[in-house]
């Protein structure tokens, strides 16, 4: 009995087929700033994605992620462009949304991806200066190149 329950207990955690819906290229557009976030499908325990923004024919950010199964549910890694890695860990996880959080990270402590209906919504959050800020990306589906 014991074991029936280990098993239904590892069966209903979260996994990275759960985020599937984040599959796919991203994009938008601010001013001369375009940023293009691209999800390859679930496989193996992770989801792997990569992020760049450029402006006026330049590079001026990009980004590695990955997200990952772990003992303690899904964490999102993120490797940004000349910063050290960071680990945010999930804290909420439902059909078409999800959160992760690392309340010890400078900026962000909050990333949070939700899918709309015409495309997907990303955000990040936390304090900067004793002032809460949010950057939004609203984002549309794309083509990759």
């Amino acid at each position: 009995m014991l074991i029936a329950l280990a098993l239904l207990l590892q069966s209903a955690r979260p996994g990275v087929q759960d985020l599937s819906w984040l599959t796919g290229c991203w994009e938008l557009t601010r001013g001369t700033r375009h940023v293009m976030e691209q999800w390859m499908r679930p496989e193996g325990g992770t989801l792997i994605g990569t992020s760049r923004t450029t402006a006026d024919g330049k590079t001026l950010e990009y980004e590695f992620i990955v997200i990952r199964e772990a003992a303690g549910g899904l964490e999102f890694v993120a490797k940004p462009s000349g910063q050290a890695e960071a680990i945010f860990r999930s804290t909420r996880i439902a059909a078409r949304e999800v959160v992760f959080e690392n309340p010890a990270h400078d900026f962000p402590t909050r990333i949070t991806y939700r899918a709309t209906g015409d495309g997907l919504h990303a955000a990040v959050e936390g304090d900067v200066s004793g002032q809460r800020r949010v950057i939004e990306f609203p984002y549309r589906a794309c083509h990759a190149p």
